[in-house]
């Protein structure tokens, strides 16, 4: 029965010789998941959606630990936000909810669960940079060991966040001392020859101890991409605060040149922009210019992003001007400016340019798989899409069973690593989480279904 209606959506929703046929997203794949997920999903969303548990999260896990004890909070927690969200804690539990995944035609995207905020003064010193350096190798080694289990062939991809290993104080030094008619002594070129050669780098404007570490985290990301190069994984460059950004291109340019060249096989360090800052189409056409001038493959993750209310509340306390679109039909004109422009290069690049679009937004992937037809890109070219564990299903799994190369982002681990990132996450995408009603609906409308014994909508 399962490959019965597998091969009927797929000769339903996917693009054909004769024309371009839109997919349908009414959650008609939903029937490919059990009961139970369906009702942890629904049950799960409509929580999250509700706005005084997104914005004291960790005050109310506290209260539950102390009122329930950790025991019987935890397998609370287990049972809906952590199952719903995150792969697992052991590699074992993360293998099984892959296969899960594969069996829908899915594939993962793991990320490691850390980072540094900005405004943290506890997580500092060099020891916890090199823990999570040590946790993004396993990171690498467990994505590249999921390929032996069955499931659809691709590239292996790996969310990389790099304030986990470098000082996000360090990076907003960084990206002032970057700023016009400042310093010249960053340059991608510096810092690729720092990575390559193992030489000492010293920078003026900044102190011993700045300087020594900015050395040890060149030599992290150095390090952790050339594992992952070896191990075949490409890693994706998360976007962070609009402050620490030009010093994330910065790095991201400066690995690039050197992991990103021709003769490496397509580019093993993508980074990602996003539309809902107004400056995004520039920065990215000139990024795209750049790589194909220099003769470099050229990775991309294409987001709307996540920080708009810490964005415009920088944006306030500093008396500067706001950097994010106006509203939300704007930032939806700038994705789809930078859909247009970055499917374009992919069509001019072939596989020396790749596409995530990484979107929940309906129309925004309708637009893709539409242009990648009129565009001649395969299915299994270098486009993909993305979306997160959890969340989304029906657009992902009308995707999948299309053909189209899905991803779902995956974090994984414990409870007490897990749970403070998926808060902070959805702290940071409230408009997703609210806006995923369309979702909701489609879920009690499947669960509806299955009550009143309809059966299958799938044809016979």
């Amino acid at each position: 029965m399962m490959l019965r209606t597998c091969r009927v959506l797929c000769s339903q929703a996917g693009p054909s010789a004769g024309g371009w046929q839109p997919l349908s997203f009414d959650g008609g794949a939903f029937h490919l998941k059990g009961t139970g997920e369906l009702t942890r999903a629904l049950l799960v969303l409509r929580l999250c959606a509700w706005p005084p548990l997104v914005t004291h999260g960790l005050a109310l896990q506290a209260w539950s630990q102390r009122l329930l004890g950790s025991r019987l909070s935890g397998a609370l927690l287990r049972a809906s936000i952590y199952g719903q969200f995150v792969a697992g804690e052991t590699a074992e539990e993360v293998k099984g909810c892959v296969q899960q995944l594969q069996t829908l035609g899915l594939r993962p995207l793991l990320a490691v669960p850390t980072e540094e905020e900005p405004d943290s003064a506890v997580k500092t010193g060099e020891a916890w940079y090199e823990g999570n350096f040590s946790a993004m190798l396993r990171c690498v080694d467990l994505s590249r060991g999921l390929l032996e289990t069955p499931g659809p062939t691709g590239n292996i991809l790996m969310q990389l966040k790099v304030t986990a290993l470098t000082s996000a104080r360090l990076c907003e030094l960084t990206s002032w001392i970057r700023k016009p008619g400042a310093s010249l002594e960053l340059s991608p070129e510096r810092l690729a020859e720092a990575m390559d050669s193992g030489r000492d780098l010293q920078v003026s404007c900044l102190n011993a101890e700045q300087n020594q570490h900015l050395r040890a985290s060149l030599s992290r990301l150095h390090r952790v991409v050339k594992h992952a190069r070896a191990q075949h994984v490409r890693l994706l460059v998360d976007a962070e605060y609009t402050f620490l950004n030009p010093a994330l291109s910065l790095l991201v340019d400066a690995l690039a040149m050197r992991w990103n060249s021709p003769g490496e096989g397509g580019p093993w360090v993508w980074n990602t922009y996003q539309a809902y800052l107004k400056d995004t189409h520039e920065r990215l056409r000139r990024a795209a210019e750049a790589a194909d001038r220099a003769g470099l493959a050229f990775g991309v993750k294409l987001v709307r992003g996540a920080y708009l209310d810490k964005e415009r509340e920088v944006a306030r306390h500093h008396g500067t001007e706001d950097p994010t679109q106006p509203d939300y039909e704007a930032t939806s004109q700038s994705y789809s400016r930078c859909l247009e422009l970055m499917l374009t290069q992919v069509s001019h690049r072939g596989p020396m340019c790749h596409l995530m679009v990484a979107s929940h937004n309906e129309e925004s992937v309708r637009q893709a798989t539409k242009r990648m037809w009129e565009l001649g890109i395969p299915l299994d070219g270098p486009v993909c899409f993305g979306q997160l564990l959890g969340m989304c299903d029906h657009v992902s799994l009308a995707l999948g069973q299309a053909g189209y190369a899905v991803y779902k982002s995956i974090p994984y681990g414990s409870l007490e690593e897990v749970i403070p990132y998926l808060i902070r996450r959805a702290q940071e995408n409230r408009s997703v989480l609210q806006g995923a009603r369309r979702e909701q609906k489609l879920l009690s409308q499947e669960l509806r279904r299955r009550v009143l014994g309809r059966g299958l909508r799938v044809p016979h």
